[in-house]
């Protein structure tokens, strides 16, 4: 098999990045059509079969390339997504978005980190080995066209399919630092919560009825109180219940990472306490965390002297691994009630929820990755958890399908921002190892 020349691949991929697909955008709908197309017809191309569903109001590509060895070889489940994010404010770009340029030892172009030059990379790594006659697993693909929105169209399909995979390749990710490859094996989940405190039936005067009549911020600050962290920066005990702590692998890979006072300081954020920045990794990926996003009571802008009797806030908590919704959600509200003072009424929504992912380190998929990576890159990928949440990878450990979630974009590609780029060498890197991830897989069998 022959990879081809680089010039070939940066022409193909550059037909895909042309493509304006924004699925923020509703201008954009044809484009994201045409996207789905040109994935569809590239499975084909490959001997494969594509079927473009029409779920949520936007195209998911579903297609599969059977395996050269024949039947009962390991099943492959290749996602990544096709919609990119708008590439504004344009006059920042030193160059049209929609053309992909090589610029100072770079690949430019908005989608070509997130999550293009991935999408081509498994898409012509199995058309290669397939021509070949040397492809030794099934490849199913499922490509999103709403991961930039977050459309539920391709979890759903997951959720429904009988069997997604042996094991699920998720090209959407990049390098922990500019020169170590990361495979990504746990997410945390989420539990969203709105909180509404009434302590009366209208605003007092602070005056007349101040230190004698409840008051609802006072209320609301009592109740949050009893489910954030405290001075060690651990959540309440039954908050942290389920967790699975990581591996002595997982920690000497988070060794070799920038250290947390340097992530921290990176953003311009402060520590929240003193234990904070040595704990950076573990808090905020392999712990539970309960942040207040916004509140809302009395008159914080204009001078008024009043007791106010609502009190509103935003409240998420990030699962850790290990934990789930249905049974971390009850246990935070009632935390949160027990803590109302008497004569509160408390109404408690759970709006939105996002289960966890964990994928033991120590699984053959991830291993054989790990091997596979280290043979082309000559460098061990390091295992490494997210704070955020992916809720395809969720669904697909739940279904039992261990997750390889990497990349090869790197820290600084600036996804979301103008001048989008991965290094020129990692468009061939990437396509090499991700041939050589698939050849490895067929050992699952």
């Amino acid at each position: 098999m022959v990879i081809p020349p680089h010039e070939t691949l940066v022409a193909e991929l550059a037909d895909l990045i042309a493509i304006p697909s924004v699925s923020a955008d509703p201008v954009h709908a044809d484009d994201i059509r045409r996207a789905a197309d040109w994935v569809a017809e590239r499975i084909r191309a490959a001997g494969g079969e594509a079927d473009i569903q029409e779920r949520g109001g936007r195209p998911l590509v579903v297609g599969r390339v059977v395996a050269s060895t024949g039947a009962g070889s390991p099943t492959v489940l290749a996602y990544a997504h096709l919609d990119v994010q708008p590439p504004d404010p344009l006059d920042l770009w030193e160059s049209d978005p929609w053309a992909l340029v090589e610029r100072n030892g770079s690949l430019v172009a908005r989608g070509v980190a997130d999550d293009k030059a991935h999408l081509y990379m498994i898409l012509e790594a199995t058309r290669l080995l397939a021509a070949a006659g040397e492809l030794p697993v099934n490849v199913r693909f499922a490509i999103d066209a709403e991961e930039e929105v977050g459309g539920r169209s391709v979890i759903d399909w997951v959720d429904d399919d009988a069997h997604p995979g042996d094991v699920a390749l998720v090209l959407d990710g990049g390098y922990a630092t500019e020169t170590l490859p990361s495979f990504c094996t746990a997410l945390r989940g989420m539990c969203y919560f709105h909180v509404t405190v009434r302590t009366g039936e209208r605003d007092l005067h602070s005056g007349v009825y101040g230190g004698a009549a409840l008051t609802a911020t006072h209320a609301l600050m009592q109740m949050l109180a009893a489910v954030l962290p405290g001075p060690d920066g651990r959540l309440p005990d039954p908050l942290r219940a389920g967790i699975v702590p990581p591996t002595e692998e997982e920690l000497a890979g988070w060794s070799v990472l920038p250290p947390g006072a340097e992530e921290l300081a990176s953003d311009g954020a402060r520590p929240n306490d003193a234990g904070a920045a040595q704990e950076f990794r573990l808090r905020t990926t392999a712990e539970p965390s309960v942040t207040v996003n916004g509140i809302e009571s009395g008159s914080p802008r204009l001078q008024k002297t009043v007791l106010p009797a609502e009190a509103v806030a935003n409240v998420s908590m990030r699962l850790a691994p290990g934990q789930t919704t249905a049974a971390m959600a009850p246990v935070f509200e009632r935390l949160l009630r027990e803590a109302a003072p008497e004569g509160a009424t408390v109404d408690v929504e759970l709006w939105s929820t996002g289960e966890p992912g964990y994928v033991d380190p120590e699984a053959p998929a991830i291993v054989l990755a790990q091997d596979a990576f280290e043979h082309v890159l000559g460098v061990r990928p390091v295992l490494v958890r997210s704070g955020g949440s992916i809720p395809v990878v969720a669904s697909l450990v739940a279904r039992g399908v261990p997750a390889i979630v990497t990349g090869f974009a790197r820290p600084t590609a600036q996804m979301h921002s103008p001048n989008e780029h991965i290094p020129v060498a990692a468009l061939r890197e990437g396509l090499e190892t991700t041939v050589e991830v698939l050849r490895r897989f067929g050992e699952l069998g």
